[in-house]
């Protein structure tokens, strides 16, 4: 049986939850709570896992413990002790470069400088994994990056906030059964 890895980054603990920059993680706990399965943390690693399986694929859903600009090396770590190669991983992120709501599938590419890509393609040596991007969009006025990143969805924003959870589970799945041509051509869209 072949597995895939599907990560999903965000920042440890209550304070950051329901920020922008967690929303790759709520999309693999949403992930872990569909295929009826439950977190543990990893042994020796700073990893919460949940192994789940979907059309007879053995998914690895983790979510790191550390902070997204340091979850590479745990990451890879998992990925070579389970002989998962770079083509089997599928990392969930938030993404200010497009606009909020937009989903966006894509294998390898730049990391336009999201730190917790940086980390990843660093620690497994190759950028040439698949993406889930996850449109939060760009601060409003002079508002810094960081900061827009690591506050809570608006009021408004959270219904759809939601939906965009569901459908990037939804592209994920697709993803790992169909190849990233049909996720891409079902699931790819503009927010707005």
């Amino acid at each position: 049986m072949s597995a895939w890895l599907i990560v999903g980054l965000g920042n440890p603990g209550e304070r950051y939850a329901s920020t922008r920059h967690n929303i790759g993680a709520r999309v693999v706990e949403r992930l872990a709570e569909r295929l009826d399965e439950r977190f543990r943390k990893a042994r020796f690693l700073p990893l919460r896992v949940a192994e789940a399986k979907a059309n007879g694929d053995r998914l690895w859903l983790v979510r790191p413990m550390t902070f997204m600009n340091v979850s590479g090396p745990p990451v890879a770590s998992f990925a070579r002790r389970h002989r998962i190669e770079p083509d089997r991983i599928v990392v969930c992120q938030d993404e200010i470069d497009l606009a909020f709501g937009s989903l966006r599938l894509k294998r390898g590419g730049s990391t336009a400088g999201h730190r917790g890509l940086d980390s990843l393609s660093g620690a497994l040596r190759t950028k040439d994994f698949y993406r889930v991007r996850l449109g939060v969009g760009r601060p409003p006025g002079r508002k810094e990056a960081a900061d827009h990143v690591l506050d809570t969805f608006t009021r408004r924003e959270r219904d759809d906030v939601e939906l965009l959870i569901e459908s990037a589970a939804d592209a994920v799945l697709t993803l790992v059964r169909e190849g990233l041509s049909p996720a891409q051509d079902r699931f790819n869209r503009s927010g707005g």
